[in-house]
């Protein structure tokens, strides 16, 4: 994890934050199996909330209706379910609005006040009555440390969890900041991962908690690609219960900034476990470009870069083909001199320069070799042709990545 000053890392995930609780169990989702599918997060109050979708122009029927249920800016619980996407099917916003009744009624809320996500196989019938079934243990699950419990739940082929927290002050009064996340296929911009849940005390309006939201996706999850696959459900949600005491924020002060430094460091931290958590992936990619012509230009190169299968094919073995990554650079949308671009590959065991100018330089196979090997590799792309930044992760690509996607459904 990576760490910001004023920033501390802290225990609890989701329930960090004040007044939230979370939990999962498991409902056999898919008949048989017995890891937890079946989550949930909910707060004491009502909390300010807001959200952003897959771009995908097929979205899950959790969508449809959290959409609705977010109009006026409202949250007070979440309920997920892993195993099956409840997208493409005809009953599907019944079966996703029945979720939030069942949810609602077991915690004495308003169903408009429940966000509700799901995550697995696109395309196959999901039953209400395991859920139905078990609203009423998965609502006694509920515990202030309920976090990893509820990350476990919405996992698919995940292999590890992706669940962080930080603290931070405002107007003196400690705050909280906490997510749990998944996604390890499917994943590329336009929202990248498959689910994520962020939970806050902050008090602040709906309004700039969305800009703020948006924002910061913009250069986190919006800059992660495993694959190249866009989800059909992809989801992040954010809620804000108000209760660590601040004076809330309207404005975009220096209290908001603070607080958009806290959701970066989160969602930073996140995204870049995504990556690293790619469906057969061996090592983390990051791509930094600096001194872009503008941040779209530093964007689309970075992202294009993470996004070549034959780079990431390349960086499975070790291979510094640095051809594969000037080619990724050629194809990025925008203006700018190649001739003037600069890589540098590093990693925790060296680092090395392997083009200059546009044009290769002279340098050791067998140094490229051990650098790459690493399980953490930093590509730098120095375009010296202006001011602007950007980042990205990715992985590599492995035999793995098309055995577990071959046998998905199995």
């Amino acid at each position: 994890m990576i760490e910001f000053d004023n920033y501390k890392l802290c225990e609890g995930g989701v329930c960090a934050a004040k007044g939230f609780k979370a939990g999962g169990i498991n409902v056999e989702i898919k008949k048989g199996s017995k890891k937890r599918d079946l989550a949930i997060i909910s707060c004491q109050t009502k909390c300010a909330a807001a959200a952003i979708y897959t771009q995908n122009k097929v979205k899950g029927a959790p969508i449809t209706v959290t959409k609705q249920h977010l109009k006026n800016g409202i949250a007070q619980a979440i309920i997920v379910n892993s195993g099956n996407a409840n997208t493409c099917n005809a009953n599907g916003i019944e079966i996703a609005e029945q979720m939030c009744e069942l949810c609602a009624a077991e915690l004495g809320i308003d169903k408009n006040d429940v966000i509700v996500g799901s995550t697995g196989v696109i395309g196959q019938k999901l039953s209400i009555d395991p859920i139905k079934n078990n609203i009423k243990m998965l609502v006694e699950s509920l515990s202030e440390n309920g976090s990893g419990y509820a990350c476990e739940a919405i996992m698919t082929t995940d292999t590890r969890k992706k669940e962080l927290a930080v603290t931070f002050t405002l107007d003196g009064k400690e705050c909280h900041l906490g997510g749990i996340s998944k996604g390890s296929g499917m994943i590329n911009p336009n929202m990248a991962t498959l689910l994520a849940f962020i939970t806050t005390d902050v008090r602040i309006n709906p309004e700039l908690l969305q800009k703020a939201l948006k924002r910061t996706a913009d250069i986190t999850y919006n800059m992660v690609s495993v694959d190249g696959d866009t989800s059909t459900n992809d989801t992040l949600c954010i809620m804000a219960s108000g209760l660590a005491g601040n004076r809330e924020i309207t404005g975009e002060d220096e209290n908001y900034e603070i607080f958009i430094n806290a959701l970066y460091a989160v969602m930073m931290n996140l995204a870049r476990e995504t990556a690293r958590d790619g469906e057969g992936a061996t090592k983390l990619i990051e791509c930094v470009v600096s001194n872009a012509p503008t941040e779209q230009i530093a964007k689309s190169v970075a992202l294009s870069v993470i996004n070549s299968s034959l780079l990431k094919a390349a960086l499975f073995a070790a291979d510094a083909n640095w051809g594969r990554i000037l080619c990724a650079i050629g194809y990025a949308e925008g203006e700018f001199d190649i001739s003037k671009v600069e890589l540098v590959l590093s990693s925790d065991n060296g680092n090395i320069k392997v083009c200059e100018n546009g044009a290769g330089v002279d340098f050791s196979e067998d140094e490229a070799f051990k650098i790459l090997s690493a399980d953490e590799v930093v590509i730098a792309i120095d375009m010296h042709d202006g001011f602007d930044r950007a980042v990205a992760w990715g992985c590599d690509l492995t035999y793995d990545y098309v055995k577990i996607n071959a046998e998905y459904r199995s």
